[in-house]
């Protein structure tokens, strides 16, 4: 009897321990963190960027810019010095071709005499008359050089322009002094194609200006052309 008593009571001792099958808490399910690191690999799919670099980049200077200049023109002409051309101071000899004209020698003021010249027209591009050639004679020794000055006086306008300096006249042993000039080195500024060609003639010495003839006005025909 005992020993049944005692199988009974181990058995309802069973019942009340392990009967119902033991359940895990949700935490048991967790996994544990692994101390082993992950290593993540990302392959490239291009080409990494170039490296920024150190040195400045260059900088650089805008060209200059530039405005086309315009066409060349005909240089003007000067203004005129004077409204209205004044009278002549001695009637144009007729023209010629060759030979001595003489200037009346009271143009001269007591300063010079033999003042010649071998035609009454000259042109800046005809060659029959391209040149002119000037003489003249100086009276007093305190002249050791004379410049021949010349101005254009517009026959259509009656504007005269300035006066220049033609250059020194060549001294001979006699006293005297020759130029010749052409039509060419008239001042393009006053060039006309139908002008006077007025004239004087300036003495000097190693001081300056010693003493001048009168204007020699309308005498010379200046053209462009043969007359």
């Amino acid at each position: 009897m005992k020993r049944i008593l005692i199988i009974f009571l181990a058995l309802i001792l069973a019942a009340c321990t392990g009967g119902a099958p033991a359940t895990e808490s949700p935490a048991a399910l967790q996994p544990e963190a692994s101390q082993t690191p992950v290593v993540v690999v990302i392959t490239a799919t291009s080409a990494p960027a170039e490296a920024a670099t150190l040195e400045p980049l260059p900088t650089y200077t805008a060209l200059p810019t530039y405005t086309a200049a315009p066409p060349p023109t005909d240089a003007p002409a000067a203004a005129p010095t004077e409204a209205v051309a004044a009278a002549p101071t001695e009637a144009a000899a007729p023209a010629a071709d060759s030979g001595v004209i003489t200037v009346d020698e009271a143009l001269g003021k007591g300063w010079f005499v033999s003042m010649t010249r071998n035609r009454n027209d000259f042109s800046l591009r005809c060659q029959l008359n391209k040149e002119i050639t000037f003489s003249v004679k100086a009276t007093n020794d305190d002249i050791t050089m004379v410049d021949l000055w010349y101005r254009i006086e517009d026959r259509s306008t009656g504007a005269i322009f300035d006066w220049v300096n033609a250059g020194k006249m060549i001294p001979d042993n006699t006293g005297g002094y020759t130029l010749t000039f052409s039509g060419e080195k008239v001042n393009a500024n006053f060039r006309k194609p139908n002008a006077w060609f007025d004239y004087q003639f300036v003495g000097y010495n190693v001081t300056g200006v010693v003493g001048r003839s009168e204007k020699i006005e309308r005498q010379v025909s200046y053209t462009f052309d043969c007359p």
